[in-house]
């Protein structure tokens, strides 16, 4: 029989039922026919223009030689309740995103490398009362996935935006001090050293009233890449107001964090800010408290830090100072 003259004849209620190929190639949904053996028995033309496969090609092999993306143990595992309790399985692209690997032919704006899939898989019953073939109805949601995708991404964009200093790209103030008050109570619980250490630039309105503003930023922003490096990923850097940073050294007593302030204290006098054919030095002046058990909050520990800090300032600057 001519492919474009089969039919495909599904049981319902002990009724056959003839449906004309012509009728399944108008359809906007891919249709594919299979026997247990996953032997093709139809294959539309939506099937057709995505696959780059003719149906004469595809029909009367196993899905499985033709498609060799598609997990066998996988998908024979998730076709059993078709057969065996002649029930619909589905395939929803938020668990797989797709069970042909077709390429997005749609317009250039598409963002998507393939077509995202929903495959609905249903029994086609026999008048005997048995499941020997099953259909496939395959729907190109690449539409649906990229917009839920995409809300995804900006709502992750601004929960980010609203954590990290634009400046900078450290934690922002208000995010900064939300850990820094989760980070003290598990030092209360736990009773392990961790140390808060408070910094800022010296004579940093010098800086700005010198060169401009923008050459202040850019130290600012020098200042903080700088931070980054000497910091471990445990650990909870930020940007606290203007030139000022605060960084929580987790898991660590003042005597760890003496190397930590001292190695921020030298790079920094040794690094030069380029602006507008300028060269730009400049130092910082550190405060260092490490956790007790007498600090009542978090502000009270982080005060702690900022007086070290004062009293750095107030001896001669480009020196860190811990709490007594």
């Amino acid at each position: 029989m001519n492919a474009s003259t089969k039919t495909l004849t599904q049981n319902t209620e002990g009724t056959a039922s003839q449906v004309p190929l012509e009728l399944l190639d108008s359809i906007e949904v891919g249709i594919a026919v299979l026997d247990r053996n996953f032997t093709v028995h139809v294959w539309n033309k939506f099937l057709e223009n995505h696959s780059a496969k003719k149906a004469q090609s595809v029909i009367g092999g196993s899905i499985f030689s033709h498609f060799s993306e598609i997990d066998e143990a996988w998908l024979r595992t998730k076709i059993d309740p078709v057969f065996n309790l002649k029930s619909p399985v589905f395939i929803i692209w938020e668990q797989r995103p797709f069970l042909f690997k077709f390429t997005c032919n749609r317009p250039v704006t598409c963002a998507a490398e393939f077509m995202y899939q929903n495959v609905t898989i249903f029994p086609i019953v026999e008048n005997n009362g048995r499941v020997e073939r099953f259909c496939m109805l395959v729907y190109d949601v690449t539409e649906q996935a990229l917009g839920k995708l995409g809300m995804e991404h900006l709502n992750e964009e601004l929960k980010t935006a609203s954590r990290v200093d634009g400046l900078t790209g450290l934690f922002n103030r208000r995010y900064w001090q939300e850990r820094f008050d989760e980070m003290y109570k598990l030092c209360v619980r736990r009773g392990k050293p961790s140390t808060a250490l408070m910094l800022d630039i010296d004579h940093f309105k010098r800086i700005n009233d010198t060169y401009g503003h923008q050459a202040g930023d850019k130290v600012i922003q020098m200042l903080a890449a700088l931070i980054k490096r000497c910091v471990r990923e445990t650990d909870l850097a930020g940007r606290y107001g203007g030139e000022e940073f605060a960084i929580m050294l987790n898991d660590s007593t003042v005597e760890d964090a003496r190397a930590v302030a001292e190695r921020i204290r030298q790079l920094a006098q040794r690094l030069t800010v380029e602006h507008e054919g300028e060269s730009i030095s400049f130092t910082v002046s550190l405060g260092l408290a490490q956790f007790s058990a007498d600090f009542k909050s978090a502000m009270a520990w982080l005060e702690c830090s900022d007086q070290a800090l004062y009293k750095a300032k107030e001896s001669g600057r480009n020196q860190y100072c811990i709490y007594e």
